[in-house]
């Protein structure tokens, strides 16, 4: 005999979860009744809205399936914003809300919210559990579509009373899920594949489009494969980052908005575009009809939603990437594209950024110093605004999920409680926040969740006392005014004093160096709060409207 609280986490031991992320309340209280004696570890935040971000964080940095525990009404809405982050990021988690007893569902009882109609357009399925007998059923197959496929998010509603109900004997759970309507492709047409093998070695300017889909599919060696053999430049969105390291030769960078020179030049003249696990993203393409104008595009993504959708694409192959790219490097022979095209990308990428001027306190000279001490080690976890695209610009990656960030939803407030999410999941590495004076204020409280588990993120600040991205639009194309985008200056280190977390103010270069490495070298959080140029512009930068290739360099830094 047991009640569905008890299934539940049952069930949840049974997945392999080993870490809950969440906020106890009345429509939860069974279950966590259960978890009191249970071996799963839980983390109490301080906000539901970093439940969810941690279980992200958790999930990108493992791989696997992040958790998070909420209870009904205000607390299962405060997950949504997380909800989203991770739908749009292709982010595998599983969202466990209560809910009201079965027999007020409807009534506008205390703590209702219809979170299963409220979050349907943000997960990939949803499930108001009405019998505790099914709960092991449920759970196995929210493991399977949270981690199957394009992965994504799926919310499990449990009213009070299904969690109370006793069962005299579970539903069975099949070893093996099979849910009508919902078969990924996982391997790639097998035409459509030696098709692509015959246009890439075919091609004279090719180029290849990475994003996060590689890194979730785990085919950073067999890009990197097709990449070396044929010795095709690469360039990476945002989530892409870490496919291919900073520093590889044919790493052109990222793409885009805030892209490099030479990767965007590259896209712009390229004859044939390898788009891979990419989804043509507008901060990606910019003005669409110049986006890789040229070239032919092949498109490879396991959501053939993605296909087609912005881009035209001459040959789609929808299909998982490992096993794409595995078979495409099976039929190609040894061939290299040398010569003209990749002597004028070596060009084009000595134009770029120089060294960060060391002079005054720029943000690009603190992520250049962190990532030299660094030295290829680390989980770089962001905010979002100007701090993350300083981050990407110019830390020196190495590995897949070594960048952790909010992408396609641009969540503010999201690194904080995603760094302690990969701190948990990734206890031997060191695990950076690259934070905004704006964001960080979003969910600060945090600072209490690192202190009670002891969990060693550093969080750097990069503090200029704006909203950064949003002034800096203001500068370029409001004639400098500066709408609502002052923030007055705030005590980082003293409030995270008060929390019980050590901390540093740095306002001049020279001392950069040797505050990261004492915030390294202590063993529990800390942070470090940078008084940078308070009008430091992130650049290069694409107007909004314009083509990729059509960018304000502003000065080179």
């Amino acid at each position: 005999m047991k009640n569905g609280a008890k299934i539940l986490i049952e069930s949840l031991v049974h997945e392999g979860v080993d870490t809950i992320f969440g906020y106890p309340g009345g429509t939860v209280l069974p279950i966590y009744d259960e978890l009191y004696d249970s071996s799963l570890r839980h983390i109490l935040v301080r906000h539901e809205q970093a439940a969810v971000h941690a279980a992200d964080g958790y999930a990108r940095a493992s791989g696997r399936v992040g958790v998070c525990l909420a209870t009904s009404g205000p607390g299962a809405c405060n997950l949504v914003t997380g909800i989203a982050t991770a739908y749009m990021d292709s982010v595998p988690l599983v969202a466990i809300t209560g809910q009201v007893p079965t027999t007020l569902l409807g009534n506008d009882a205390f703590q209702e919210s219809d979170i299963t109609g409220i979050t349907l357009p943000i997960t990939k399925h949803s499930y108001l559990v009405n019998n505790a007998g099914e709960l092991g059923k449920i759970v196995h197959e929210a493991f399977y579509i949270a981690g199957s496929g394009r992965m994504g998010p799926v919310l499990i509603d449990i009213p009070k009373d299904v969690q109370t109900d006793v069962v005299a004997e579970p539903e069975t759970v099949p070893e093996k899920v099979s849910i009508r309507g919902y078969q990924p492709t996982v391997r790639g047409h097998p035409r459509q594949i030696a098709k692509a093998a015959s246009m890439i070695a075919g091609a004279a300017r090719p180029v290849i489009y990475a994003g996060g889909g590689v890194i979730a599919s785990g085919g950073d060696a067999e890009l990197m494969q097709l990449a070396e053999t044929l010795m095709i430049p690469v360039t990476t969105t945002l989530m892409g980052l870490g496919a291919i390291p900073s520093r590889h030769p044919l790493n052109l960078g990222m793409l885009g908005m805030h892209g490099t020179e030479s990767a965007n030049y590259a896209i712009t003249e390229c004859d044939l575009l390898i788009a891979i696990g990419a989804r043509f993203d507008d901060r990606v393409t910019g003005k669409l009809e110049s986006f890789a104008p040229n070239a032919q595009v092949i498109h490879i993504d396991i959501d053939p939603a993605e296909i087609g959708k912005n881009k035209a694409v001459d040959l789609p192959i929808v299909g998982d990437v490992w096993y794409v790219l595995k078979e495409i490097n099976e039929k190609l022979t040894e061939h290299r594209v040398q010569g003209p095209w990749n002597g004028r990308l070596a060009e084009w990428k000595k134009t770029e950024r120089a060294t960060a001027d060391t002079d005054i306190l720029t943000p690009q000279y603190v992520v250049q110093t962190l990532s030299d001490i660094l030295n290829g080690a680390g989980i770089i976890v962001t905010e979002v605004g100007q701090n993350q695209m300083w981050a990407a610009q110019h830390f020196s990656f190495t590995r897949p999920r070594q960048w952790i960030t909010s992408g396609g939803l641009g969540t503010m407030g999201y690194g904080f409680p995603a760094a302690i999410g990969a701190s948990i999941a990734c206890p031997d590495e060191p695990v950076i926040d690259i934070a905004g004076d704006g964001s960080i204020q979003m969910n600060i409280q945090e600072l209490a969740t690192v202190v009670q588990y002891d969990i060693p993120v550093k969080i750097m600040i990069l503090n200029n006392q704006y909203l950064g991205m949003v002034r800096q639009w203001q500068e370029l194309f409001y004639d400098k005014r500066y709408s609502y985008t002052d923030m007055p200056s705030v005590d980082f280190v003293g409030i995270a004093k008060a929390y019980g977390v050590p901390g540093i103010c740095v306002t001049d270069s020279s001392n950069v160096k040797d505050a990261i490495e004492t915030s390294l070298a202590h063993d529990g959080p800390f942070l470090l709060d940078f008084r940078i140029e308070r009008e430091e512009n992130v650049m290069p930068m694409v107007p909004a409207g314009a083509a990729i290739n059509e960018m304000i360099l502003g000065e080179k830094r």
